[in-house]
């Protein structure tokens, strides 16, 4: 299994998802800017994972910190927090992660500092065995929904990359595989930090699942020769109603997918819902710089002076998503009851 994280004597170590695949480079984090910067550089990315490597980056803050009672120590670790959780907008586990961090912080302000710091890095490295033990779940559920000899189509990269290991979406694919089922992936290639050809390519080719990579403009064109059977995703937020934040061109598949009549599954845990948000309007969508979309390799693809928006997400209305997988069950319509009772 692809170990996307770690916390290893004091650093947190990760794959520089960057480099991939041309280089498998592992970057160490030695405290929680040096994570936040990973964060928001997309060396580290994929909710679940950021939601991990921020609880280490949390840990990583708590032994830096010199106090001599709880109220000091939790003043600096709530500080220390604050830049980590600007890091990036639209996952909803990178905030979910450090709040937990913290409410196990109060809930154990009787420890000596030194033992608080070490039930800290246990909480870490927990959230890190619970999202591997989440992303099992969710494959055993989600392999129910796919027939043996299907083809996937899949946007983004929501595999074990995106994880703490095994993965969304490709986790779903990964458990249909290991049921003894024949599948095919296509993988979108999702422009434009090309996750899809980077990451999910080079991740699936590792498993020998076969893989083709397909330009997100061909979507359309094998949904409507029939060669696609089931579409799955994952997510970065989840409103109350079922809305989805995913990767940017996610709406525009799951569009084309109602067209065609093709099922389009969300594949998230439960600590992606976001269940105060009442609809997809409420969840920030990250916009990034306009360089990505300008170059390609490094290389620049459009005139000087041109300008280029690009927004990192896009929400997908409840009523394209025909059920979202998660470690709890598969909920299906109305979302609005059936999210909220797997959440209890």
């Amino acid at each position: 299994m692809i170990k996307t994280v770690e916390y290893i004597d004091g650093i947190v170590r990760m794959i520089d998802q960057t480099r991939l695949p041309v280089e498998k480079v592992f970057i160490d984090c030695k405290t929680i800017d040096d994570v936040a910067n990973a964060i928001k550089t997309m060396i580290i990315r994929g909710a679940p994972a950021i939601g991990v490597s921020a609880a280490m980056g949390v840990s990583l803050a708590a032994e830096m910190i010199q106090a001599d009672n709880f109220e000091q120590f939790y003043t600096q670790l709530e500080d220390k927090c604050l830049n980590l959780a600007q890091s990036r907008p639209t996952a909803v586990n990178l905030a979910w992660a450090i709040e937990r961090m913290k409410s196990v912080a109060r809930e154990s302000k009787s420890l000596s500092i030194s033992e608080l710091k070490k039930k800290l890095k246990q909480e870490s490295v927990d959230i890190c065995k619970e999202d591997i033990e989440s992303n099992m779940a969710m494959g055993s559920f989600g392999q129910t929904l796919i027939n043996d000899r299907s083809t996937v189509l899949t946007h983004c990269n929501a595999g074990a990359l995106a994880t703490a290991g095994f993965g969304t979406a490709l986790g779903v694919i990964r458990a249909a595989v290991n049921a003894g089922k024949k599948i095919e992936v296509l993988a979108d290639e999702t422009r434009p930090f090309l996750q899809g050809a980077r990451l999910t390519v080079w991740e699936l080719m590792e498993d020998n699942i076969p893989v083709k990579l397909i330009t997100d403009n061909m979507s359309g064109f094998f949904m409507k020769n029939n060669q696609v059977d089931v579409v799955v995703v994952g997510a970065d937020r989840i409103a109350g109603n079922g809305d989805v934040a995913n990767k940017i061109g996610t709406y525009m598949v799951a569009v084309l997918a109602q067209k065609h009549q093709i099922p389009f599954y969300v594949a998230a845990p439960i600590s992606t819902l976001d269940l105060s948000l009442n609809s997809g309007e409420e969840i920030p969508i990250e916009q990034r710089s306009e360089d990505e979309v300008m170059t390609l390799n490094n290389k620049r693809i459009t005139p000087e002076g041109a300008s280029a928006p690009h927004p990192a997400f896009d929400i997908t209305p409840n009523d394209l998503v025909t059920a979202i997988i998660t470690d709890k069950g598969i909920a299906k319509p109305p979302y609005i009851t059936s999210l909220k009772n797997l959440s209890r």
